[in-house]
This record gives C-alpha cells, sequence and structure tokens, in this order.
C-alpha cells in the first residue's frame, strides 16, 4: 500500500490522544541514559545546534545541553513538552522547546549540526517523511543520531504483545524497523554515510514483571489507553499478557526485574 493511501493525519491524531493520556515521563525519565550515549555516540559538542525529534520530555535535547550545545526538542503532544521545560528549568538548562509535527518540522533546512532522536522519531507513521525531514533539517557534514527498539528485542515483542489486543492502522508499517540497518538504508538512501551502527542494551529494572507491567498501564500513555477501553476480565489478561514480555528477558536471580532491551544506536554524517 503506498503512502497516499494511509490517513497519516488521523493516525498521528490517534497517537497524540495516546501520548497525552497516562503520563508517559514517568516512563521515559528512566530512558535518560539512552539520550547521554546517544550524544556521546553523535559527538555533541558545545555551541552546536542540536535538535532533539519527537522529544518527548526532553531527554536528548536536556543531554546536549548539559554539553553547553544549543538544544531544540520538538514533540506534537503539548503535556510532554511542559514537562521537558520544567525539567531544563530545574537543572538550569537553556533548553527551547517547540511544538511540532517529526514529519515536518517547523524549523529552517540545514539549520542544525546535530539532530537526534531517541526512541522518537521511530513513531512517526510515515516513515519516510520522517526521514526526509531528518536530512532536511541537518547541515552538510552534520550527523543524525537515532537510537530505536529492534524487531526482535524487548519493547519489539511488548509492541507485537499490544498489537494483539489493538491491531495497528493498516498501511502503517512497525515503528521497530527503525531498528533495523537494512531500514535505515531504504530510508536515507546515498544521502547519508552510516559512521556507527551498534546494537545496544537497555535495562528495564523493576521490582517485578507485575511491577513493570502496571507501571506501563499506568503510564505509558498509549497502553493507558487501550487498557481504559478493555473489560475488566481482559484488562487482567492484559496485565499478565505484559508482565510475560519482560520475565522473558530477565536476567536476574532475585525476585526483582531486570529485562534486557535492545536498541539499534545510529549515527550517519549527511552528505
Amino acid at each position: 500500500m503506498t503512502s497516499t493511501a494511509v490517513d497519516f493525519a488521523a493516525i498521528k491524531d490517534k497517537q497524540r490522544a495516546g501520548w497525552q493520556t497516562g503520563d508517559y515521563p514517568r516512563v521515559g525519565n528512566t530512558l535518560q541514559i539512552i539520550a547521554e550515549l546517544l550524544a556521546e555516540a553523535a559527538d555533541v559538542r558545545a555551541d552546536q545546534k542540536v535538535l532533539d525529534v519527537a522529544c518527548g520530555q526532553g531527554n536528548a535535547a536536556l543531554a546536549a545541553a548539559r554539553r553547553f550545545a544549543e538544544a531544540t526538542g520538538v514533540d506534537y503532544a503539548v503535556n510532554l513538552l511542559e514537562q521537558g521545560r520544567e525539567r531544563a528549568a530545574a537543572e538550569h538548562l537553556p533548553v527551547t522547546f517547540l511544538e511540532g509535527d517529526a514529519e515536518q518540522l517547523p524549523v529552517p533546512d540545514e539549520s542544525f549540526d546535530r539532530v537526534l532522536s531517541t526512541v522518537g522519531v521511530m513513531f512517526a507513521p510515515d516513515h519516510q517523511r520522517a526521514a526526509d525531514e531528518l536530512v532536511r533539517v541537518t547541515a552538510p557534514g552534520g550527523r543524525i543520531a537515532l537510537a530505536s527498539w529492534t524487531p526482535t528485542g524487548m519493547v519489539g515483542q511488548m509492541f507485537k504483545t499490544v498489537s494483539k489486543w489493538a491491531p495497528p492502522p493498516a498501511g502503517v508499517r512497525p515503528a521497530t524497523l527503525w531498528g533495523t540497518e537494512e531500514h535505515l538504508a531504504e530510508l536515507f538512501g546515498d544521502r547519508v554515510e552510516w559512521v556507527t551502527l551498534t546494537r545496544r542494551d537497555f535495562v528495564f529494572r523493576y521490582r517485578s514483571a507485575e511491577h513493570f507491567s502496571e507501571w506501563f498501564r499506568e503510564f505509558y500513555g498509549p497502553i493507558t489507553k487501550l487498557a481504559g477501553t478493555l473489560s475488566e476480565a481482559d484488562r487482567a489478561q492484559f496485565a499478565a499478557d505484559l508482565a510475560d514480555v519482560p520475565r522473558a528477558f530477565d536476567d536476574n536471580t532475585d525476585s526483582t526485574l531486570a529485562a534486557h532491551a535492545e536498541y539499534l544506536e545510529a549515527v550517519a554524517i549527511r552528505h
């Protein structure tokens, strides 16, 4: 199915409603280390202009600002932007947060030295348009750096579990394709040169698999929204299904959870 046959605007409206449900930063803030590692991999330097695309509560923008870069974050969920502003203020970091769509970024062509996204731009429904925007706003010789969950890792498996309860929109490719080298090559072509493609693990540390399930059902907006549509019996089964996912990736020998979730850290130089 071609992209013209898919109503991406309607899909994004539903996505935005999902992210504005629950309290995603309660999950997203735990992922800060991914952004710090990505900023290092991208070689973010003082005084560079850095854009965090689909920034959520600003993990990568804050990481850039800590390195004295001129940081900007863009997201379409205004509640997440507000929490980003609160975090920046609390750390006395000068970060600009803009409301905007990853598929139509509200910034000029070739205006950033570094363009980052930590498990953010991967959720844009029109993959090609989002990739085109990343290239458009990056200055020649600048770097695009992405951290994306892989299809076979824990989060990829969680999304598969969720899709059994709420099938994804027809015609939209899985977000976790961004976590594969082949898909990045397809999206970006010869406009960039990939300089590092590294598979890393983020470890989800919770009290138990059941605690993980509870936390995501309460705070991870799209999952929170889905859970609210289920009957009492189905909610109980959905809770159990979610708990089974991290349990399969847990390597702790005590009662607590340490579930390893693979993601692809990819850094490219823009031609």
